[in-house]
């Protein structure tokens, strides 16, 4: 009994005590790859994800999370900061801020994959100022499968680091021209985060090609005409010089990207416009305000993941500083295509109203090559200059639409009705077969690229004419209502004459081929019918062989244009497929 009541002592007393200051605490070394080696490496794949996976361990303000698969079947990973150790994007989004981070998307170009690590690590540890308004996300990698692809070679023009991935992707597609066709499942996983995100400013780090200046660092905001309204202007005029004043503070000296290529700069630049296609101009269609960092390839890796650190953190500051600001020009430029009656969606420099600017190059010439023995540009970093240059980020329209009520897609063009469900596009089905009067596109010109270009021989140069129409539609086909926030999307992926259309990236090509034909043999009778009971179509038909000399020797095409005016020419060919409903 003695025994027993020891025992129970024993065990009341071990219970008191407080054992966790003899446990063992797992210790961190958050020194980066890139630190260690003295700015001349950059961390692999499996380094990156587990230094987020330690960082998120060790920090309870810092959350890893997977989402979707990408073409190499690894999962895209978001590492998100907030002190407030909320990360909830549903809860979030009404009281902060979100600005989202890619990187990695050319693992050659590696400079944010680094830069990043080291701002979440500062973050978290409170080394660095820390945001008040502002939650900091950051897909780490994200063309994965170019990143387990290392090499040293195949950045040609580029000063380090020793190793990096490479620009294609697990399939070998540029994934900076995949956000509007989402070939890839990376853009496909993409769509998940974006939306689930919602950010107020996305930052994509990568590094320049091009002409030899000055900068480490340059900048590439989505095109502020493009972007347009209150939105546009405060990219402009506020948000843009906001940033070059920062880091001019801190003694970097920043440039709009350097859109010169094979010519002197101090002739002038156009302001690169980033379509749909790329990750900023996908941004944009969410009313997102975006930023492509340009690190200068020629300049040392470590000025440059400086750089970039630098930048990212006067954009989380402006950020936080204009949380409130921000916000409600997005919400009024979602209300805003709602009541808008057009849309531009095609642009051109305004050569006429260029900008002025300061620029910080190096004289270049062009001299005999030894090689070739023709002209070649060489620059000579002995003669710098600062000059002013024209730079033309006027943009004008040069074409718009009238934004339709809706968009009427049949049930049958299932891989963009897949796209648009992907981006949360809000839609409705058809409830018993009905007819419709609608608007109808016909394609009447286009040009096609003559190589394959990401997958695709994409259109150009589209020309549609229209007409009224009654359609008839089957249950199930659906009715996509405009009065939602990704109008923007809807019109410039279903516009064919948009630059980034599903159209003039070939998912409607099936309609530019005629499925049914004729025989001249038997069509001849059937023709002298036409023009013998109608004397209009007749008389044009003799018009045209007056005015067109290789027409009127050509007996088959004269048949071909009888038959693409009888009954029997099939209405789908050319006919582009997606309905819109005016206002």
């Amino acid at each position: 009994m003695k025994k027993i009541l020891f025992l129970v002592l024993v065990l009341i007393t071990l219970g008191s005590c407080d054992f966790s200051k003899y446990m063992l605490v797992k210790k961190y070394n958050f020194e980066t790859v890139f630190e260690k080696s003295e700015g001349t490496e950059t961390a692999t794949y499996n380094q990156v994800i587990d230094f987020y996976k330690q960082l998120a361990e060790a920090y309870p303000s810092v959350s890893l999370k997977e989402f979707g698969k990408t073409d190499s079947g690894l999962p895209l990973h978001l590492a998100i900061f907030n002190p407030d150790k909320n990360f909830e994007f549903d809860e979030i989004s009404n009281d902060y801020s979100v600005l989202l981070i890619n990187n990695g998307i050319h693992p050659g170009e590696s400079d944010g994959i680094d830069a990043t690590m080291m701002l979440f690590r500062d973050l978290a540890g409170d080394s660095i100022k820390v945001p008040k308004n502002t939650v900091v996300a950051t897909i780490p990698i994200y063309n994965i499968g170019g990143s387990l692809n290392r090499n040293s070679t195949s950045r040609t023009n580029q000063n380090g680091p020793k190793e990096y991935g490479f620009r294609g992707n697990a399939r070998n597609y540029d994934l900076n021209r995949d956000f509007i066709k989402a070939d890839t499942k990376n853009a496909q996983s993409f769509y998940e985060i974006f939306h689930t995100v919602n950010p107020d400013v996305f930052i994509d780090n990568h590094v320049s090609n091009g002409a030899d200046y000055q900068y480490t660092l340059t900048h590439l905001f989505t095109q502020h005409n493009k972007l347009g309204g209150s939105l546009g202007e405060y990219i402009n005029k506020k948000m843009m010089p906001a940033l070059e004043d920062s880091l001019k503070a801190k003694d970097w000296d920043i440039s709009p990207y350097v859109n010169v290529h094979n010519q002197v700069t101090e002739e002038g630049f156009p302001q690169f416009m980033d379509w749909p296609r790329y990750s900023t101009g996908y941004a944009t269609l969410w009313n997102t305000l975006s930023l492509m960092v340009e690190t200068h390839m020629l300049k040392p890796y470590d000025k440059r993941v400086a750089g970039t650190y630098e930048l990212m953190r006067s954009m989380i500051n402006i950020t936080d500083a204009e949380t409130s600001v921000i916000k409600d020009l997005r919400t009024r430029a979602n209300r805003k295509y709602l009541t808008d009656r057009n849309y531009p969606i095609q642009f051109e420099p305004d050569q006429e109203n260029p900008s002025k600017r300061q620029f910080l190059g190096y004289e270049g010439e062009m001299t005999p090559s030894e090689i070739s023995g023709d002209e070649r540009l060489k620059y000579d970093r002995e003669k710098p200059f600062s000059k002013e240059i024209d730079y033309y980020d006027n943009y004008k329209t040069t074409v718009q639409i009238e934004i339709p009520r809706a968009y009427v897609i049949p049930q049958g063009w299932w891989p963009v009705l897949d796209r648009l469900k992907m981006n949360g596009i809000k839609m409705e089905a058809v409830s018993r077969d009905t007819t419709l009067n609608v608007e109808i596109y016909k394609i009447e010109d286009y040009k096609t690229s003559p190589k394959a270009y990401e997958g695709h021989y994409p259109h150009s140069d589209t020309k549609v004419s229209k007409t009224v129409e009654s359609v008839h539609l089957r249950k199930g086909d659906f009715i996509v209502t405009t009065f939602q926030e990704g109008a923007r999307y809807l019109i410039e992926t279903l516009e064919p004459q948009a630059t980034d259309s599903f159209f003039n990236w070939n998912f409607f090509d099936t309609v530019l081929q005629q499925k049914e034909g004729f025989s001249p043999y038997v069509f001849e009778d059937v023709a002298k019918d036409l023009l013998e009971n109608d004397p209009g179509l007749k008389e044009e038909f003799e018009e045209k062989k007056r005015t067109d000399p290789e027409f009127n020797v050509n007996a088959y095409a004269q048949l071909d244009w009888l038959h693409k005016h009888s009954n029997n020419y099939e209405k789908a060919h050319l006919r582009y497929p997606i309905f819109r409903l005016p206002r």
